[in-house]
């Protein structure tokens, strides 16, 4: 099915696959650690595609309540949209600024169209989507609907400062595409992070360094795959990961 690409790890990848593996018209994602799922976060994302024909891609929004020891905070989800995707996205795209969810997990498109747009391996998927998609069809073809409410597992900081690392890189591949970074610049993918190290008589005694491999790669378009082509616009590879201490 993958016309002998190398196989890739990440969300992106998983994506990728799915869509060769649907048959329908219409392909939609849903993250799979949703609770409390119901046939609405599916139906409200194709609605617009079943009535409208002049929408390409639907992306999903909701209330994002974060589950904490000391209670709920309605919308303390969503850290990442928040610190880092969103003030990226008006930065560089402030086409995309009206996107309430711009990393939501749930979204749908025509398959003729998700056939012509990459899919980056890691964290970084949506945001490329989105840009993509902005260059592709415009920004008229590309809507958004209610949810209501997501529940949904929390990641710790580290794993957030992982994918924040992941959507930076993929941000600044498109913008070496635009031509607003240098074209020959590779940017560091090693992220070095901090946790809590000691024993358990002296917990705060050091900290211990982890240093992850977060690099990028890209599935190329659908569309593309027959003409031997492996991989569809920028590819950065690193060592694996380094654990120091």
């Amino acid at each position: 099915m993958t016309r002998g690409l190398p196989r890739l790890t990440g969300k992106g990848d998983a994506l990728w696959a799915g869509l060769a593996a649907a048959e329908g018209d219409i392909v939609a994602f849903v993250d799979a650690d949703l609770r409390e799922f119901r046939p609405h976060f599916v139906t409200g994302l194709i609605g617009p595609l079943l009535t409208d024909p002049s929408v390409d891609f639907v992306k999903g929004f909701y209330h994002r309540p974060l589950v904490g020891a000391t209670g709920v905070e309605a919308d303390g989800g969503g850290r990442v949209t928040e610190l880092m995707a969103r003030p990226l996205l008006n930065l560089f795209w402030p086409e995309l600024a009206g996107f309430v969810q711009p990393l939501a997990g749930e979204y749908a498109g025509r398959r003729e169209v998700l056939e012509k747009v990459p899919f980056v391996s890691g964290y970084g998927v949506e945001t490329a989507m989105l840009i993509d998609l902005l260059e592709l069809v415009g920004l008229d073809a590309l809507a958004q609907v209610d949810l209501g409410e997501r529940k949904h597992r929390h990641q710790d900081n580290a794993a957030l400062g992982r994918m924040s690392a992941q959507i930076m890189l993929t941000a600044w591949s498109r913008l070496q595409r635009r031509g607003w970074a240098s074209p020959g610049t590779m940017p560091a993918a090693l992220l070095t992070q901090f946790r809590r190290g000691g024993s358990d008589a002296l917990p705060n005694l050091d900290r211990e360094i982890v240093v992850s491999d977060v690099s990028i790669e890209e599935r190329p378009r659908w569309r593309s795959c027959g003409t031997g082509s492996r991989v569809a616009g920028w590819r950065q590879r690193e060592p694996p990961v380094r654990r120091t201490g």
